[in-house]
């Protein structure tokens, strides 16, 4: 029987042809490709008996292929409806950027451009003069650098500043961040010699002043951005340690992690749930005396992926002569989307407003609240689903206050039949997957990190899952 059975697939050639009138835009060589390991997967079905003959019916089976194809020529990196209520997700491509910068990365990828290119002398300029100035502007630094990532803005740091030297750090700072990446292990990659001080919870002044001798190259402050401790703890504050390095004509450098350009105390002096949030700024650790700080372009800050170095033009011309720098430079992508997300926080209602990660941080429970109804009321009204609000609360996410908890809207989502773990794997094989959680045994969608063209696209999506469901 299983040989009769394989005697009826279609040959490539027919099915190849009959595809290319569905797919017409997708190369023969991956049309064909896919068809291949279409065809292994019913040539193994016919072998285990669980499939039939009406299965290889010519309009059944090129049905059914075509669907295997949809699903599986999709591209890869693809849009996803956030529902998690984890704003700067870094699963789901952290920050979002602001249009401003979406427009000005579009004109960089359009156009030619004077990315290093002086248009006053007609020779060759520098990338990094597009940010530099602007970035000294909002922190008050002297000097500032950007390369691809926070993680290679400590690395090139330390390997300019402290290679074969000692980096005093307190012990209650070798933080750890996503995918397992530890400051020790960057720290060694570097050339740099750590030398830990203090104790988990307590670490006083006493111990860097002892620990420095005449191998010590920097004192570091490491911002423990993606954890807290609490109870029965002491640290050294940056002006403390910054008087400490001058004495000893050392440089302090601090890595911030998640990084942060505005007093989240004066933006929250109105809204009652905001009141909590600490989180230091740039611009104090440069008034406090620290002389090179690190932090990401793409966390607090709202913008493309970066590693931005701000600091001491000393230190900083350094950093930018090492050889390494080549290797971990940005692509002018970046730069533009920088160089617009920078320019909003020259005006801090703008930068609140059009810079979505802020936007989405500061946003009011009653819009949340608005959203969460509408977006209720629109499934209700789709057969076999449920559909209520409740309160919860959001995460910032990105390793940025981890203590901080933000007061947020639910939608809670029922479908008849379905438990709350099929309807989470259905959404995720969705064109776009939604990303939702589980609370409560309940499906849910947050409404915080929602966009407005998301909510029709979701009822959508649902209406499908229950179509095909019945």
């Amino acid at each position: 029987m299983s040989n009769n059975l394989f005697s009826k697939l279609p040959s490539m050639e027919k099915l190849l042809h009959k595809m290319q009138s569905h797919f017409p835009d997708v190369p023969t060589l991956l049309l064909k490709d896919k068809i291949n390991i279409y065809l292994e997967h019913i040539r193994q079905k016919i072998k285990t008996g669980s499939i039939g003959e009406q299965n290889l019916k010519s309009a059944t089976f090129e049905n059914h292929l075509k669907d295997f194809l949809y699903h599986k020529l999709q591209p890869n990196f693809k849009k996803v409806i956030n529902g998690t209520g984890v704003i700067i997700h870094t699963n789901l491509g952290r920050s979002l950027l602001a249009k401003q910068a979406i427009k000005a990365v579009t004109l960089a990828c359009n156009n030619y451009s004077n990315l290093e290119f002086n248009l006053e002398t007609g020779q060759r300029g520098s990338r990094y003069a597009h940010v530099e100035e602007l970035l000294c502007l909002i922190t008050g630094a002297q000097a500032a650098l950007v390369v691809n990532n926070n993680a290679a803005a400590v690395l090139i740091v330390l390997e300019t500043l402290a290679k074969n030297k000692e980096v005093i750090v307190s012990r209650g700072e070798l933080v750890e961040i996503g995918g397992s990446f530890r400051i020790p292990d960057v720290m060694a990659k570097s050339g740099a010699i750590l030398k830990e001080i203090g104790t988990t919870n307590r670490t006083h002044l006493k111990d860097y002043k002892q620990a420095i001798n005449e191998n010590t190259a920097a004192l570091m402050k490491v911002h423990t951005s993606n954890y807290r401790i609490l109870g029965f703890y002491k640290s050294v504050s940056l002006s403390q340690l910054a008087s400490l390095a001058k004495e000893h004509h050392l440089p302090l450098i601090e890595d911030m992690g998640s990084g942060n350009l505005l007093s989240f105390a004066q933006v929250s002096k109105n809204n009652n749930f905001l009141k909590d949030f600490d989180e230091p700024t740039v611009q104090e650790s440069i008034r406090a005396g620290v002389d090179v700080i690190s932090f990401s372009g793409d966390k607090l800050l709202g913008g493309p992926q970066a590693g931005i170095i701000v600091g001491q033009k000393k230190f900083i011309d350094q950093i930018k002569t090492n050889p390494l720098n080549r290797a971990v430079r940005i692509d002018k992508m970046t730069l533009a989307a920088l160089e617009a997300t920078l320019r909003l926080y020259l005006d801090l209602e703008k930068a609140l407003t059009e810079i979505p990660t802020l936007k989405m941080i500061f946003i009011s429970p009653s819009t949340l609240k608005n959203r969460a109804t509408k977006l209720a009321h629109k499934l209700k009204q789709l057969p076999d689903i449920s559909a209520k609000t409740c309160r919860s609360t959001s995460k910032i996410g990105g390793g940025s206050l981890p203590e901080t908890t933000l007061p947020t809207y639910l939608v809670q989502i029922k479908i008849k039949n379905l438990t709350p773990e099929q309807i989470r794997k259905k959404l995720l094989q969705a064109n776009p997957p939604i990303i939702g959680r589980i609370e409560n045994d309940i499906f849910c969608l947050d409404v915080r990190c929602l966009l407005s063209s998301d909510l029709p696209i979701i009822v959508k999506i649902f209406k499908s899952i229950i179509r095909l469901d019945n």
